[in-house]
């Protein structure tokens, strides 16, 4: 089981906070640190580069593709790998129409289709292949010269074609708002036996759990009005996101934990929520569940 750390984009001001999350990720021991898109915030791939002390892995979870064009995503991606001297991850998926369309304006038609078209392109150049490619979502005829070693590609995926297409184009996928019962039930039998399985989990040390879980389904209220969210929370018989926050105590917290690497998920990534005191004692902690 790999453990990685989620490094907060949004509310940062100072390319500078990225590194110092970073390298604070590294001192506990994650073995990843990742980025994701935030509307408004700092692009989540070219924020990798001012992280030179950082743990061995570091990736995205995830950057959205509708808005980046298949070379786009090429190009910064083996940027970023080449920057970070080869610590790339990259995750990607085609994010919600709530942020596509009535935020950008851009149509969101046949997400698992266009993702799999995406992939179709995006693979073989980031492989430093020339690209020949007609469908009904690109048409392409390119190849990128940017040395640099193939990242990983793991995509957001929850739906039974998304997960299709994850099991045919990538190397995993990068799963929210799910327990371990689902991961073993659902995910990783769609997936394959050779796949990453990246869960994200929010975290809490705590003595108030059901305090902790009811300021989360405040805060969260919105996934439960995204279509793939709901979906995945209806899947797993869960009422909203926060059935899924880790909260209680240390022996609490580190039993839902490995719950998750007995049901087959090859890493977690660690949202841990409260004050900074708490956040900073439950990012101490999750690492020493899974130390040796």
């Amino acid at each position: 089981m790999r453990i990685g750390q989620h490094i907060l984009t949004s509310g940062a001001t100072t390319a500078a906070e990225f590194g110092a999350n970073a390298a604070e990720a590294k001192a506990r021991g994650y073995d990843s640190g990742w980025t994701n898109q935030q509307p408004g915030s700092w692009d989540p791939l070219a924020v990798l580069a001012a992280m030179p002390d950082s743990p061995p892995e570091l990736g995205t979870a995830v950057v959205p593709t509708y808005p980046r064009h298949p070379v786009v995503m090429a190009t910064e991606a083996l940027t970023a790998q080449a920057l970070t001297g080869g610590k790339l991850t990259l995750g990607i998926g085609p994010s919600h129409e709530w942020v596509v369309t009535e935020q950008l304006g851009l149509p969101y038609e046949s997400p698992a289709r266009h993702t799999r078209e995406y992939l179709e392109v995006l693979r073989p150049l980031l492989r430093g292949e020339h690209v020949k490619y007609a469908g009904r979502f690109f048409t392409v005829d390119t190849q990128l010269t940017i040395s640099a070693p193939e990242p990983p590609v793991l995509i957001s995926a929850l739906g039974p074609r998304m997960l299709d297409v994850a099991r045919e184009l990538a190397d995993g996928t990068i799963a929210l708002w799910v327990q371990p019962a689902l991961v073993a039930d659902y995910l990783v039998p769609r997936l394959g036996e050779d796949a990453r399985v990246v869960v994200g989990v929010t975290v809490s040390i705590t003595t108030d759990a059901d305090g902790v879980r009811e300021n989360s389904a405040r805060e969260l209220a919105i996934i439960n009005e995204l279509p793939a969210y709901r979906a995945i929370l209806d899947r797993g018989g869960l009422s909203g996101p926060a059935d899924t926050v880790i909260a209680g105590t240390e022996e609490e917290v580190a039993a839902e934990l490995r719950r998750f690497a007995d049901a087959g998920a090859t890493d977690l990534i660690v949202n841990a929520v409260g004050n900074p005191r708490e956040r900073a004692r439950a990012l101490d902690f999750v690492p020493r569940v899974f130390a040796g």
